[in-house]
């Protein structure tokens, strides 16, 4: 099979002919059909977090195919069923983590294409309890973003604890934003979408964003000030100054929902102290989403009240693909089909 495989942290992926993988017990053999392209695949293959995966391997975490074998042990999924590999690839089940609805925090968790091979190839081995079943009206194309980018802002949303009315900054339109726009609109927020890019904002507006700020022309601080500040900040760009930025975006009583995850390069984030505690704000971290998330995600998608925004690509341009999303040449996501 061909897959694209990350052979150093200093070097571009390579595209191998490799053994089609087997399903060990309690696994499934999937045939790939699409795979977003994410950041954290990029991350992942440039080394660029503390703990670092081990090449060479796979990355790929939003694949989405059909089973073609099962291994020893699994029942409740068969040859012909679609499914999403996802983030989480593996969780240990029984810790207090797991057993309370909380599994993306499990400390034995396993994840797909970081510290096992993902879905950058035509066929990939998951844990058949961890896949979550595509609904047949979701194309595998759309249910390839869905599973990271759409489950992650979808959970984002969801921790927020936002209630009709509450005006919602979203800092970083594009793979993830252009879907927490969306999310964000489904609960009845007045959403406000921040980004550096004409073309990123002009989306947010088609996906009905109720204001956008051009950050690269205008203190988005202050923008949002003029609007009367916002009640939740949802950080999804990679730079720690968008974070701070989000940060001091809010209102007394307001929440900072930091999701993306910049380089350890880039440096920490500061947050004052004094206007933390003085003005009650919350910061909270949001890690991906669950299986059941996930299968909401796909429900809503099915039902029509969200749009995917995304390129094909053929996975032997990963490398040219990588370099795009580097330098924001591209919409929102990227999908290799297979």
């Amino acid at each position: 099979m061909r897959s694209a495989v990350v052979i150093g942290f200093d070097r571009p992926l390579e595209i191998q002919d490799r053994p089609v993988p087997e399903p060990g017990p309690g696994q499934v053999q999937v045939r790939v059909q699409a795979c977003g392209l994410c950041h954290t695949d990029i991350h992942a293959a440039h080394g660029d977090w503390p703990v670092k995966p081990t090449p060479p391997f796979v990355p790929g975490h939003e694949g989405v195919g059909v089973v073609t074998a099962v291994g020893e042990g699994v029942t409740h999924r068969a040859v012909g069923d679609r499914v999403a590999i996802a983030w989480l690839g593996h969780a240990c089940g029984h810790c207090d983590h797991c057993v309370s609805g909380w599994e993306t925090l499990c400390e034995e968790q396993q994840n797909s294409g970081y510290s096992v091979d993902g879905a950058f190839a035509e066929y990939a081995v998951a844990d058949a309890d961890y896949v979550v079943p595509v609904p047949d009206q979701v194309a595998s194309f759309e249910a390839a973003p869905l599973t990271c980018a759409g489950v992650t802002t979808y959970k984002a949303i969801k921790v927020a604890g936002i209630t009709p009315g509450e005006r919602v900054a979203v800092f970083g339109i594009g793979g993830l934003g252009h879907l927490a726009v969306q999310y964000a609109r489904l609960v009845g927020a007045e959403v406000i979408a921040v980004d550096l890019a004409d073309e990123k904002l002009e989306l947010a507006r088609k996906l009905g964003a109720d204001h956008t700020v051009d950050a690269a022309t205008t203190d988005p601080v202050r923008a949002i000030a003029d609007l009367g500040g916002a009640d939740v900040a949802v950080a999804l760009a990679v730079t720690p100054r968008a974070f701070e930025q989000a940060f001091a975006s809010l209102r007394r009583g307001g929440r900072l929902v930091c999701v993306a995850l910049p380089p350890e390069s880039a440096g920490p984030m500061h947050l004052p102290i004094f206007d933390t505690v003085l003005s009650g704000i919350s910061v909270i971290g949001s890690i991906v989403g669950t299986r059941e998330d996930l299968a909401e995600v796909f429900r809503l998608h099915a039902l029509g009240r969200t749009r995917v925004i995304a390129e094909s690509r053929k996975l032997e341009d990963v490398n040219e693909c990588i370099d795009d999303v580097l330098h924001a040449r591209t919409a929102a996501r990227l999908v290799f089909e297979f």
